[in-house]
């Protein structure tokens, strides 16, 4: 039964090559007897032509021919490994109608394949046709009453409640209804519906037949702490744990359920036991490391850490919070030396803290050295390190190295939008007017659809006060894409403004004003206010402003507004 579900995995059916599928059906001759040799040849032959002319379709785009072939071929065959392509292919391309009829005739063929049972029931729920499905079903267990069925429903559950109410009618009519594995789909399924209590009563009648089963022993505390019974939750745990005391899974869960209640001395305690009695436990370790450091209790945390430092699973977050436990005591070249061997997913969160100590330690040109060396021991993080590099030249008040760092990056990577972007942020929309349109223009190619480029290169035309109309038009092409951004809607306004389209500022920077009240923004929302004539809206947000920003010199800006006359439109 492992080895049947095994083969569900995936995208359910293993695809095998013609190549493959040949051989096998010429493997097959080897057993054929003497006096039907030219017979079972000249079939061989027409099942080889077939075969190869249904992958020409697939290949030419000819579904339609390809699935009438390998369909055709199924049915006739008595080889497994084309039943299996051909439900591959009937599958890959939705055609249920096929695959369905391919996995009938197999199992008519075979009536007591299991696999061929098990694909004829996970395909049958996926066309929507329950009352096979459950008629499958009920032939897998009568073969083997101890089925686990739950895989045959993952992913393809129905996705609606008239669907689960009509799959659960026809398990619940079956002949196996009363199964453990049949009760424990139908929990499921009421789960699903909103129905927790008529779930849990479900589980505990499976439960009754099979009280060790983890997966049923799990999903009754999942119930539990669904419908919101925390102490009930908590007690079925330790009871669960307390009869079942060799069972892992069991016991993690458990601890987990604790600490994502906050209690985590509780947590750590009954870890301890479970790395007593099973001390090669990873996941154990790993969460016993992690409850440690919240609990500042880093000795501890160290212990358990270390010993995943050559596990295959957790090796690099082994590290990472190692050297997290090493920072929290100020143990800062010990941190650094773990967070050097972090890599994987965790990579650039590593060297981003190994940064923030150097920072710390006023340590920045080491910083630099060191990003340099990563540079060659990493070059497929190449672009986050050229990055963090001009973010530390920037800091360091170096623009200019910064932008030559940018420059030689770009060379190396001339696809990277990240690093022309970091350019376009350094260059002065006055001094490098041209070669800064010449990136911008550059970004827009490599990604034309990017509200975050698009709105660089209008506010760039903004600040120069140049080509209003085309900046107008990337802005509201970015807004399109991204229509609640406030710094997209500060653009579009601050472009309205400069076009003396005062009516459309007031109420774009209005908008973006409440999505981000900032004194920037403010600033230009008030001073759209004035000149569209508003003077009492003016004064009201110049009164916040000054209570929000007492000392903040952007707001001169207004009060120099008020010597003068303010606009009335009509």
């Amino acid at each position: 039964m492992r080895q049947t579900m095994s083969r569900m995995n995936g995208s359910t059916i293993k695809q095998y090559s013609t190549t493959f599928l040949l051989v096998g059906s010429m493997a097959s001759t080897v057993q054929i007897r003497a006096a039907e040799a030219v017979y079972h040849a000249n079939s061989n032959y027409e099942a080889i032509k077939q075969s190869m002319l249904a992958e020409f379709a697939l290949t030419a785009r000819d579904i339609p021919t390809a699935l009438h072939n390998y369909t055709v071929l199924a049915i006739k065959s008595n080889s497994t490994a084309v039943k299996q392509r051909a439900l591959n292919v009937a599958l890959e391309h939705e055609d249920l109608r096929a695959a369905l009829d391919i996995s009938t005739h197999w199992v008519v063929q075979e009536p007591q394949d299991v696999p061929a049972l098990f694909y004829l029931s996970h395909i049958a729920l996926k066309a929507h046709e329950y009352e096979l499905a459950a008629e499958t079903l009920d032939k897998i267990l009568k073969i083997d009453e101890t089925a686990d069925l739950e895989e045959i429903l993952a992913g393809i559950a129905p996705d609606n409640t008239e669907d689960r109410d009509y799959l659960i009618q026809a398990l619940s009519t079956s002949k196996t209804k009363d199964n453990p594995s049949i009760l424990v789909l139908i929990a499921g399924l009421e789960a699903q519906n909103g129905q927790l209590e008529q779930a849990l009563e479900t589980i505990n009648r499976a439960l009754k037949k099979r009280p060790k089963t983890t997966g049923y022993i799990l999903m009754k505390a999942n119930l539990l702490n669904s419908l919101g019974n925390e102490q009930e939750t908590l007690a079925w745990y330790e009871k669960a744990s307390r009869k079942n005391k060799n069972n892992l899974e069991i016991r993690l869960a458990e601890a987990k359920y604790l600490i994502k209640l906050n209690y985590s001395k509780q947590a750590l305690a009954k870890l301890e036991e479970t790395i007593k009695k099973w001390p090669k436990s990873e996941e154990a370790l790993f969460i016993a490391g992690l409850t440690s450091i919240d609990l500042e209790e880093y000795e501890k945390a160290e212990k358990y850490l270390v010993e995943l430092r050559y596990s295959l699973k957790y090796q690099n977050e082994a590290y990472y919070y190692l050297a997290v436990n090493a920072e929290r005591k100020q143990h800062y070249e010990t941190a650094k030396a773990y967070y050097r061997l972090v890599d994987g997913s965790l990579y650039t969160v590593s060297r981003r803290n190994m940064i923030a100590i150097f920072s710390e330690q006023d340590k920045l040109h080491d910083a630099l050295r060191f990003l340099t060396q990563e540079r060659v021991n990493y070059p497929q993080h190449a672009s986050f390190l050229y990055l963090a590099q001009a973010d530390i030249l920037k800091r360091m008040n170096n623009k200019h190295a910064a932008l030559r760092l940018l420059e030689e990056a770009s060379q190396n990577l001339p696809e990277d939008p990240e690093l022309i972007y970091a350019q376009v942020l350094l260059l002065d929309p006055f001094e490098d007017r041209e070669i800064l349109d010449e990136r911008l223009k550059t970004l827009l190619h490599i990604e034309p659809n990017s509200p975050t480029y698009l709105n660089a290169y209008a506010y760039t035309l903004a600040m120069q006060n140049h080509r209003l109309d085309d900046a107008r038009k990337y802005v509201e092409k970015a807004l399109e894409l991204a229509p609640e951004q406030a710094s997209i809607l500060d653009t579009y306004g601050y472009i309205c403004y400069l076009q003396n389209d005062y009516a459309t500022s007031v109420s774009v920077l209005e908008k973006a004003y409440l999505l981000n009240p900032t004194v920037k923004i403010g600033v230009r929302y008030a001073r759209s206010l004035y000149m569209n004539g508003d003077m009492s809206r003016f004064n009201q947000m110049l009164n916040q402003l000054q209570q929000n920003y007492p000392n903040d010199p952007e707001l001169k800006q207004l009060h120099s507004l008020l010597l003068i006359p303010s606009f009335q439109t009509s």
